[in-house]
């Protein structure tokens, strides 16, 4: 855990809009602290450094409540639909050695055959990961596939400990030749 994942939460007493609209006012965002059969937690923190971690993706965040740390993971995200100001965060707790299920994005690397473009079909997969270990993306590399490979969510290399959620014959990436290039080829080939 890093110092830049670490926030300073206060408790709320006092709820709705208006105490809400007060909180953001003075740089401070109402979240919602969720999880192992305990009674939500209803705290603000600081409204900056909150929207630097949610810039990443399953966010990891390290709360500091009254001197005591909570280990939380960032579950929902509510943003004004004009402005995109953060209104409202709900965490859910986490623990060490927990396995959580997260969506994480898909990274196509490489480069394909002379010729071939690489469709990425899925964007994300779904996951379970350890809660402290959850990986930033999955990386699949396409480098010198040829037209026709297809990349399914089974072959994926995952890192340890983390297993796929998705159908294993989900559809990730397909390398195919642009339509028509084979025929210009042979097209070119008879006018030699």
């Amino acid at each position: 855990m890093t110092e830049s994942n670490k926030l300073v939460a206060a408790a709320r007493e006092t709820f709705g809009k208006g105490v809400a609209r007060k909180l953001r006012a003075i740089g401070q965002t109402p979240v919602v602290v969720y999880g192992h059969g305990t009674d939500p937690v209803h705290l603000s923190v600081e409204t900056h450094p909150l929207s630097l971690m949610l810039r990443q993706a399953n966010a990891l965040i390290e709360l500091d409540i009254d001197g005591k740390s909570q280990l939380v993971l960032v579950k929902d995200v509510q943003r004004d639909p004009v402005r995109q100001i953060i209104e409202h965060v709900d965490l859910i707790v986490v623990k060490k050695g927990e396995t959580v299920e997260v969506e994480v994005n898909v990274h196509v690397v490489g480069e394909s055959f002379s010729g071939t473009n690489a469709l990425q079909e899925l964007n994300t997969i779904r996951l379970s990961a350890p809660a402290v270990s959850i990986p930033e993306n999955i990386e699949v590399n396409v480098d010198g596939l040829t037209d026709g490979t297809q990349i399914l969510a089974g072959a994926i290399e995952l890192p340890k400990g983390v297993t796929l959620l998705d159908a294993e014959d989900a559809l990730v990436v397909n390398i195919v030749a642009p339509r028509g290039a084979s025929e210009d080829e042979a097209e070119e080939a008879a006018a030699e």
